[in-house]
């Protein structure tokens, strides 16, 4: 157990398939009925390319606006890739203290999807300083995905489904988004407000890597933990659709963040997410659809288990809020 009490669970086993994955999944399914929230080790990625990245992003991020504004989310189109200044993205309506820059993966002009403007898809921005950054992150999703792939064969384990379950199904083609974030040193102004308010993830699970400084904090029955960086792991969290697919067995658990380090703060979440066409069907469990309405419990006193469509409007439908200003290229394709 971390001081933060969320469980730290070495996935080995099913990163090297060999072992007892079983006590694995079992770890898994405590986890997410708990507190939605787990640290992972022996996730076999490696140290040195994440030393790469964090280093060449603190780069791109010591630049001025001007500079970092070359490859803005406005360029982006219904690709919804590029950089954001501190205040531009929104968290419940009100603004975070955090800069950014979102990728997602990597796809060229001539793919089917980039040809029907298809939301969320298409070719990232990369700046032309820190040059090594585009290798790096491409290197990195590629990793990411490996990594997720394994961490869903476990959750699929925990539920007593087929270790493929979700490879073969909702996961086949997923919907890939990765981003990088600053969190400035606040302004004395800015002291008691959260870098990222309370909110929950939209899709099936979102692996991240910390920075050294700390400020994640999540909520658990007993009220808000922190979660602070343990070296070489990562974060994992169970978003919306895991919830609505589980019958409310696996919560989506809100999560905040503020940097209170006196130094800038670098957060790294990979977001592995249902096919954006893929509609996320509840399993067959026991609950009817009254008990699964716990949208009064909610941060946005939503209730995903409602929602009725593909993961695609479920997802833009959380674009319009997060970015509003954007809403409008992303679904039109221009």
């Amino acid at each position: 157990m971390s001081i933060s009490h969320l469980p730290i669970i070495d996935i080995g086993p099913l990163r090297r398939g060999i072992g007892d994955s079983e006590v694995v999944a079992d770890a898994i399914a405590q986890a997410c009925t708990d507190t939605g929230f787990f640290y992972v080790t022996g996730h076999n990625i490696s140290e040195t390319l994440q030393s790469r990245l964090t280093d060449l992003s603190s780069d791109f991020f010591d630049q001025d606006d001007a500079s970092k504004n070359r490859v803005c989310m406005a360029k982006g189109g219904p690709a919804w890739r590029g950089f954001f200044p501190v205040g531009g993205e929104l968290t419940s309506g009100v603004p975070d203290i955090k800069e950014g820059i979102y990728f997602g993966a990597e796809l060229g002009a001539s793919h089917p999807l980039v040809l029907a403007g298809t939301p969320l898809h298409g070719p990232n921005q990369f700046p032309d300083y820190p040059a090594e950054l585009r290798d790096v992150v491409l290197e990195y999703i590629s990793e990411m995905i490996s990594l997720s792939h394994c961490i869903m064969r476990g959750v699929a384990l925990s539920l007593k489904l087929p270790p493929n379950y979700f490879e073969e199904g909702a996961m086949r083609d997923p919907l890939v988004l990765f981003r990088i974030f600053n969190y400035p040193v606040p302004k004395e102004s800015e002291v008691n407000e959260w870098g990222v308010g309370e909110h929950t993830d939209y899709g099936f699970l979102t692996v991240l890597k910390q920075g050294d400084n700390g400020g994640l904090e999540v909520k658990s029955r007993g009220g808000w933990i922190s979660a602070p960086p343990i070296p070489n792991s990562f974060v994992c969290n169970i978003g919306d659709m895991l919830d609505r697919l589980t019958g409310g067995l696996y919560k989506s658990t809100p999560h905040r963040v503020k940097n209170s380090s006196g130094r800038k703060r670098m957060s790294f979440p990979f977001f592995f997410d249902p096919n954006f066409f893929s509609k996320v069907e509840i399993l067959p469990l026991s609950k009817s659809k009254a008990e699964l309405d716990d949208s009064l419990e909610r941060w946005d006193k939503a209730n995903p288990h409602a929602f009725e469509g593909t993961y695609g409007d479920y997802v833009i439908s959380k674009v319009g809020k997060v970015f509003p200003g954007l809403k409008s290229k992303v679904i039109s394709g221009k």
